[in-house]
């Protein structure tokens, strides 16, 4: 029998094949950056809202902290709504006051590289400037931290200016960066397993520096490892085996690495 994979292909297969992958990889990114634009500008309107009842009513910490249990109880999985979290989003919302802020570079950033540009710089300006820059060339948090430190911008003097109708690249490091942010999958309610998995390919591709955190005497089996109990499938997530012990262990869940459970002596 012949495998599709033998069949002789049409003319022009392979050129459709490549432009319908850009296509998938294009509308993947835009909506990695619609959902993120959706969250920042969510962030924002949470800030404006709690910055004028402060302004009008002098709400203090106690309020903020009692917003958060409510919004929390009725959001779960939004780890984002933390009272620390919403005093970040009144200090967005003073520092970028003119609406709206989905036209704005910053929308464009993922919330961590925000608070980094909160947190490391106090003027205004620089906070944009250092936002524009971030979204035409593609940086990424740890390199936004390091440009902001060694002042980059100020002494090379560059000035983004169509930050606004810039598009984050597909290929960088920021992009990559906002499909692994973790408040993105809170925001759309799929921060368990999604999340979990992550973790799980992190450690396997840094496999070396995970067994030195286990401890001595690990190595490493395998992921995804099924086992057949009475004719019922299971997986686990990582397999290690303990040498000196002589027994399997595994993590579950990997909600927390030290979680581990033997499964044989």
């Amino acid at each position: 029998m012949t495998s599709p994979r033998q069949l002789d292909l049409p003319t022009g297969y392979t050129d459709l094949l490549e432009g319908l992958k850009q296509d998938v990889r294009a509308a993947r990114t835009t909506a990695l950056r619609i959902i993120n634009t959706q969250l920042i500008e969510l962030y924002w309107s949470i800030g404006a809202a709690v910055r004028a009842q402060q302004q009008a009513q002098g709400w203090g910490s106690r309020v903020i902290k009692r917003l958060s249990e409510d919004l929390r109880a009725e959001f779960p999985d939004m780890t984002g709504l933390s009272p620390r979290n919403i005093q970040y989003m009144t200090t967005f919302a003073g520092a970028w006051a003119e609406g709206p802020i989905a036209q704005q570079g910053v929308a464009q950033l993922p919330w961590g590289h925000v608070t980094i540009l909160l947190d490391k710089l106090k003027d205004q300006t620089s906070r944009a400037r250092y936002a524009a820059a971030a979204v035409e060339h593609g940086w990424s948090r740890n390199v936004l931290l390091n440009m902001i430190m060694n002042r980059t911008l100020e002494r090379t003097g560059a000035a983004p200016s169509n930050f606004v109708q810039r598009l984050v690249g597909p290929g960088t490091e920021l992009t990559q960066q906002i499909a692994k942010d973790p408040y993105s999958f809170e925001f759309l309610g799929l921060s368990g397993e999604v999340a979990e998995r992550d973790l799980e390919n992190a450690l396997t591709t840094r496999i070396t520096e995970t067994l030195r955190e286990l401890g001595p005497g690990f190595s490493f089996v395998g992921r995804q490892v099924h086992f057949d109990v009475d004719g019922d499938d299971f997986y686990v997530d990582l397999l290690f085996f303990h040498i000196e012990q002589s027994r399997f262990n595994c993590t579950k869940g990997l909600r927390r690495l030290g979680e581990q459970f033997a499964l044989a002596a």
